[in-house]
């Protein structure tokens, strides 16, 4: 009896424990939403308070109703729905240039261990080089026109995908194989059935880091050649001191990477659904 009750106990507090879990896991998105603004909100008040009170220098720290109204002259000018635009075509065009060969060689990579030992030591020491450092070979072999900016994107993109993909399917266990392979599934029903959806977690992550990674080289460049685009917009506005343009054109900067990195996400719930979000 007294074993009994115990487990009963211990039933009732387990079960008490999965309600409560359950009880934060619907109201912890709700409070992560609000404080996110709420937050921001009071940083951008104290900014403008200190702003207007003349402890924060103007030419280093303009005010956010000054960056603001930066952002609108942009936008009326239409300065910055053309660069945005520039940007965003140089980003697509090196982030498809660089993923497509970057997850056909992380499939082929991961699965075949002679072709991994062939080039791994090839991508361990590209990796780790800037891509911004190379631009000086990119232009001499593909000048100085649009498509060294786009090779230069493109290379970004490339190695994380590569090597998350690679990961991806290095890590699905080789039981998984065997099974389908028992079960007489050929080329085609493997990758399709096991290698891709086994991978398709550590693509998605490695498809996230490629587009920040890209959108960070296509704003350097940008800056570099000084060629349009929202880096062309940070280097001019640097150079004729009109730092609210600056601050205007980082907050699209950042919106555009809390962007990608929510459409990433987005897509990796329709498509792997069976992995779990953990809530930390």
């Amino acid at each position: 009896m007294a074993y009994l009750a115990d487990a009963q106990g211990r039933s009732a507090q387990e079960l008490g424990r999965d309600g409560l879990r359950a009880w934060d896991h619907r109201l912890l998105p709700r409070g992560r939403w609000l404080w996110t603004p709420v937050g921001v909100a009071v940083v951008l008040a104290v900014w403008e308070a200190l702003a207007r009170a003349g402890l924060a220098s103007a030419l280093f720290f303009p005010a956010p109703s000054a960056v603001a109204s930066a952002f609108w002259r942009l936008m009326a000018t239409g300065v910055l729905p053309a660069s945005l635009a520039v940007s965003l075509r140089r980003l697509g065009m090196g982030f498809a240039l660089g993923a497509g060969p970057g997850l056909v060689l992380g499939l082929a990579m991961g699965r075949s261990r002679r072709l991994r030992d062939l080039l791994d030591p090839v991508i361990a020491s590209a990796h780790p080089v800037p891509k911004i450092a190379i631009l000086p070979l990119i232009m001499i072999v593909f000048g100085i026109g649009e498509t060294s900016k786009v090779v230069v994107v493109a290379l970004g993109a490339f190695f994380p995908i590569l090597i998350n993909t690679m990961a991806g399917v290095h890590q699905i266990s080789p039981i998984h194989f065997e099974v389908a392979e028992n079960y007489g599934a050929g080329r085609l029903k493997v990758f399709t059935r096991v290698l891709l959806p086994g991978s398709l977690p550590m693509v998605l992550a490695g498809v996230r880091l490629g587009l920040n990674i890209a959108l960070l080289l296509t704003i350097a460049v940008e800056m570099v050649f000084a060629a349009g685009g929202l880096g062309g917009i940070v280097w001019q506005s640097w150079e004729t001191l009109r730092v609210q343009n600056i601050y205007a054109t980082l907050v699209v900067i950042a919106v555009l990477g809390i962007g990608f990195n929510a459409a990433v996400q987005c897509l990796s719930r329709r498509l792997v659904p069976w992995q779990p979000e953990r809530e930390i």
